[in-house]
C-alpha cells in the first residue's frame, strides 16, 4: 500500500500538478494540505476519473484538507475532537484497509514570541487528545507540521535553534505526541541529513538548498515493521509553478 502526503499550496493552482503526479506515482491514498478552496472548489471530478474517491475539508483561501484513496474509506471524521464548527479546515480522518489514515496541517506558529505559538503547541496537545480517542488500529498520521525534528532536518541548525520550527517547545510537544508509539517512517529507510520537504520560495532556497524537513508519515510501531520504502519526491520542485512542499511516500506491506 502506497501512502503519499503533499502540502500542495493550492489546489486550485496546482491541480494539473497534483494529477500529473498521480499519474506517474500513483499511489493508493494522497493525503493533502493547504487546498485552500471550499469543497464545491476542490477538482473531484478530476479525481475520480483517475480512480480516486476524495474526502475533504476545506476552506475559502486558507487552510483546508483532503484525502483521496483509491481504496474505499469509511469512518470519515474532520477536526479534533473538540473542535467548534468555525474552528480551521486542519485535519481529516478516514479508514482505509484498516489503518487510520489522517492529513493534518499544523499551524505555523508565526513566532515563539506571539500569541499563536502557544496555539500551535496547544493544537499539537490536541492532536494527540483526538488520536487517543479515536478508533482502534493501527495510526497513519500525515501532514505539513512546521516542526524540524533535529539537526538533520534544518539546513542550518545552528542558525535556526530556538527559532520557528525549530524551537524546543515545538520539539517537547512534537515528542509528546509521538510519544503515543509513533514513528518517523522517512527514517526508518534514511538517516543521512541535508534531505528537505520545503524550501523558502524566496532567495534561491531550493537551488541552494536550503530547506527543512517538516512534512512526515508517522505510523505505529506494529506497522513500522511493514514499512518497505520511503522517500520525498524533489522532482515535484523542478516542475513548473511547484509548491514549496514536495510529496513524501511510503510504502507498507499490511500486516
Amino acid at each position: 500500500m502506497k501512502i503519499a502526503t503533499w502540502n500542495v499550496n493550492s489546489i486550485r493552482a496546482r491541480h494539473e500538478l497534483v494529477l500529473d503526479w498521480l499519474k506517474r506515482v500513483e499511489p493508493d491514498v494522497l493525503c493533502m494540505q493547504e487546498t485552500k478552496v471550499v469543497d464545491d472548489d476542490f477538482p473531484t471530478d478530476e479525481l475520480m476519473r483517475l480512480g480516486y474517491a476524495v474526502a475533504m475539508a476545506g476552506q475559502k483561501t486558507y487552510n483546508g484538507v483532503a484525502i483521496a484513496s483509491r481504496r474505499p474509506m469509511k469512518d470519515i471524521a474532520v477536526g479534533l475532537h473538540d473542535d467548534g464548527p468555525e474552528a480551521d479546515k486542519r485535519l481529516i480522518a478516514a479508514t482505509i484497509d484498516g489503518l487510520r489514515v489522517l492529513s493534518a496541517y499544523i499551524p505555523n506558529g508565526k513566532s515563539p514570541t506571539l500569541p499563536a505559538f502557544q496555539g500551535k503547541l496547544h493544537w499539537l496537545a490536541r492532536l494527540r487528545e483526538t488520536l487517543e480517542r479515536g478508533p482502534a488500529g493501527e495510526i497513519v498520521l500525515c501532514g505539513d507540521f512546521n516542526v524540524a525534528i533535529d539537526d538533520r532536518d534544518v539546513y542550518d541548525p545552528e542558525a535556526m535553534r530556538g527559532q520557528l520550527h525549530f524551537h524546543p517547545e515545538e520539539h517537547k510537544a512534537l515528542a509528546h505526541l509521538l510519544d503515543l508509539g509513533l514513528v518517523d517512517a522517512f527514517r526508518l529507510h534514511h538517516e543521512e541529513g541535508g534531505l528537505y520537504s520545503w524550501w523558502d520560495y524566496r532567495g534561491g532556497g531550493f537551488r541552494k538548498n536550503q530547506g527543512l524537513r517538516i512534512d512526515y508519515v508517522f505510523v505505529g510501531k506494529a506497522l513500522a515493521a511493514h514499512c518497505r520504502d520511503a522517500s520525498m519526491d524533489v522532482d515535484a520542485r523542478r516542475r513548473d509553478k511547484p509548491s514549496d512542499h514536495i510529496p513524501v511516500v511510503v510504502e507498507l506491506d499490511q500486516p
